[in-house]
């Protein structure tokens, strides 16, 4: 007899990676956009001013949906952990691309997958079966065949420097986030959850940007400043931060982070549409690898 629990767990699990795949395109659609309004302003007055907006934005879905005003959080140092964490990241992320370039900074953002689902072990003792790190493995290697554009050269090349140390700390950081966040939570909604964990990373990073964002002259900002930073707390941070906490509460740690991998893979699709050009077929190989590691990692079971 089927177990009537298995469809509504099925159901959910299903929810989590529909999630994660949005997360994915909408998170590699702010490395295009962000792209256009970095000549105007620095990375970390934007990084905090899209938290700010993000977290007002989330505030008012909060109280729009729960008629309410959000009552001030229990345990408030369970979100000033997270949004510490994500702070840290996008912090280091910051002080690595001055010292380092963004290829090395994608190469060491791959190993977050497999450093989460061992945090998912270490805190939640989440079992990942053998066809799940051979899918992780797999779709890391195409997404490094994608950063590295399929020269072998190019990966030898990789140098682990300061700059790669540095961010390597802070995808420690972001590797744990997951797992936390099903730790962590007491039964308080999604929304709510993410509604203050983005207040507490907005604490985090603006406390870092401070000085930038007073040199910052926003009212002559240009117009493709504000629209990128639309998109960014919108899209990107909060809708973003729904999802993946959405996906956290329902998926195991390595299988959250894993779609990270498919970053490249839809900047390559976003850049295309938007007219900078199609990479190479060679480069398109491992996407296609990319996705066809994730494909397996979707039907394993989780535990």
């Amino acid at each position: 007899m089927r177990n009537p629990n298995e469809r509504p767990a099925f159901r959910e699990r299903a929810l989590g990676h529909v999630a994660m795949l949005v997360y994915a395109g909408l998170v590699a659609g702010s490395f295009s956009f962000g792209a256009l309004a970095a000549p105007f302003i620095g990375a970390s007055s934007l990084t905090a001013m899209r938290f700010f907006l993000a977290a007002i934005l989330m505030g008012a879905a909060l109280i729009v949906l729960s008629g309410r005003v959000p009552d001030p959080p229990k345990s408030a140092w369970r979100y000033a952990l997270l949004g510490t964490l994500m702070g840290i990241f996008f912090i280091l992320m910051f002080v690595a691309l001055r010292i380092t370039d963004p290829v090395s900074t994608s190469a060491v953002f791959t190993l977050i997958p497999l450093m989460s689902a061992i945090f998912g072990y270490m805190l939640l003792r989440q079992i990942s079966r053998p066809v799940v790190v051979v899918s992780l493995i797999v779709s890391a290697i195409g997404a490094l065949w994608v950063i590295f554009r399929g020269d072998p050269a190019r990966a030898l090349a990789f140098d682990v420097g300061r700059g790669e140390a540095i961010f390597f700390i802070g995808c420690v950081c972001q590797a744990a986030y997951g797992p936390l966040v099903r730790l962590l939570n007491r039964g308080e909604s999604v929304l709510e959850f993410t509604f203050w964990t983005l207040v507490a990373a907005t604490v985090c990073v603006t406390i870092y940007a401070a000085p930038e964002m007073l040199d910052t002259h926003w009212a002559s900002l240009p117009l493709v400043v504000w629209a990128c930073l639309a998109y960014l707390a919108v899209f990107a941070t909060a809708i973003s931060f729904f999802l993946l906490q959405y996906a956290s509460m329902r998926l195991p740690a390595g299988k959250v982070f894993a779609y990270g991998y498919l970053l490249p893979s839809f900047v390559i699709i976003i850049e295309g549409l938007l007219g900078h050009g199609w990479t190479s077929p060679i480069v398109a190989v491992g996407a296609l690898i990319t996705v066809a590691g994730l494909v397996v990692l979707v039907f394993a079971p989780d535990g």
